[in-house]
């Protein structure tokens, strides 16, 4: 019976090299799936909230290896066993490569992932397109550069097929130089955030609220009601004012208080107005002074700050200081200074007179 095990051969080989990688085979599947069950337990057991770590992403890539993948890795372990004849070996070792190096890059397109994700939940605010785009051109490069080291590794020879893409390339580079423009500008806003969705943001003659970063456009809502699609490269070669993140409004205003006025009563207007300012809760006063004598009368300059970006607090805060100064205007008896237009008209010669009369 020994005999029979050590001359019966299938393929050149004996049957009991067969056995022993069947055996190997069995027993490294069996350790390869143990493995990994523990390693996706560890990682069931963490809080959610873990700190990102990189030992945390390795044990993603290796928890998400397929049973094919570990199946493979143990056959090809197995058959190191066996006495393969030399170009059964070299067709191995280039299988080796190739395996290798899928599962490295399957490791790699789980990492992208999973660190993206992290991002994204981290970085709320983050546009989710430019997260994408990244992704893609992310992922597009690995499979490249795994795809290319196969190919070189099966004696493909990739000198002149790198560059025929590296030309074919930049022949779809300058055919669609419109669109990638749109689209690393719309990884710029994504990376930079000039604005984000929900800003109130002026360019140009164009103010509105923005309501989607897309990958060649950017939608705006104006203060009309209407949608405004705005090219991504347009938009960012001009100068963008965004109102959302502004932590304070400076106002400057001026009035005129009719000639008239006193000293005194000049003081108690100035003194009425910063005491108004100084007892607004989202109002911050800076200053009140009589600028200077204008045609009209008593030009007054008053400047303060609103703590808060909304428009509308700042029209509700302006349109109560207005009722204020009017109210102390009028306390004093005063009138505001208006425009007067003054007409310069010859005197009227008296009924029946003549120049030759009066000579």
């Amino acid at each position: 019976m020994a005999q029979w095990w050590l001359e019966t051969t299938v393929l050149s080989i004996p049957l009991w090299n067969w056995l022993m990688t069947l055996i190997a085979v069995i027993v490294l599947l069996t350790v390869l799936l143990w493995l990994r069950t523990r390693v996706r337990g560890r990682l069931a057991r963490e809080s959610e909230h873990r700190e990102y770590t990189v030992l945390h992403v390795v044990l993603r890539a290796v928890a998400s290896t397929n049973r094919f993948a570990l199946f493979a890795l143990s056959l090809l372990i197995g058959v190191k066993l066996l006495e393969l004849p030399l170009n059964w070996s070299i067709a191995i070792g280039q299988l080796w490569f190739v395996a290798v190096v899928i599962q490295v890059a399957s490791w790699l397109n789980t990492a992208i992932g999973f660190s993206l994700e992290r991002y994204r939940e981290r970085n709320p605010g983050t546009n989710q397109v430019t997260l994408t785009l990244i992704g893609y051109t992310l992922r597009t490069m690995l499979w490249a550069i795994a795809g290319l080291a196969i190919l070189d590794n099966l004696g493909v020879n990739i000198t002149a097929f790198v560059a025929s893409l590296g030309i074919g390339g930049i022949a779809v580079a300058l055919a669609a130089q419109v669109v990638l423009s749109d689209l690393f500008a719309s990884a710029a806003i994504g990376l930079d955030k000039p604005f984000e969705p929900g800003d109130f943001i002026v360019v140009g003659n164009i103010a509105g609220s923005i309501e989607h970063v897309g990958l060649k456009t950017t939608r705006i809502r104006s203060l009309g009601g209407e949608q405004i699609v705005c090219s991504n490269t347009e938009l960012l070669q001009q100068t963008i004012q965004n109102y959302k993140r502004m932590d304070l409004r400076r106002i400057a205003f001026k009035f005129v208080v009719a000639y008239g006025a006193r000293a005194e009563q000049v003081q108690a207007i100035d003194r009425a107005v910063r005491e108004y300012i100084d007892s607004l809760e989202l109002a911050r006063f800076d200053r009140a002074h009589l600028l200077q004598f204008v045609e009209r009368g008593l030009e007054f300059e008053v400047v303060y700050y609103v703590l808060s970006a909304d428009y509308n607090v700042y029209m509700d805060i302006q349109q109560d200081i207005n009722l204020a100064i009017m109210r102390a205007v009028h306390a004093q008896g005063l009138e505001f200074g208006r425009g007067e237009l003054r007409v310069h008209a010859p005197p009227q010669s008296p009924p029946g007179f003549t120049p030759e009369a009066s000579a």
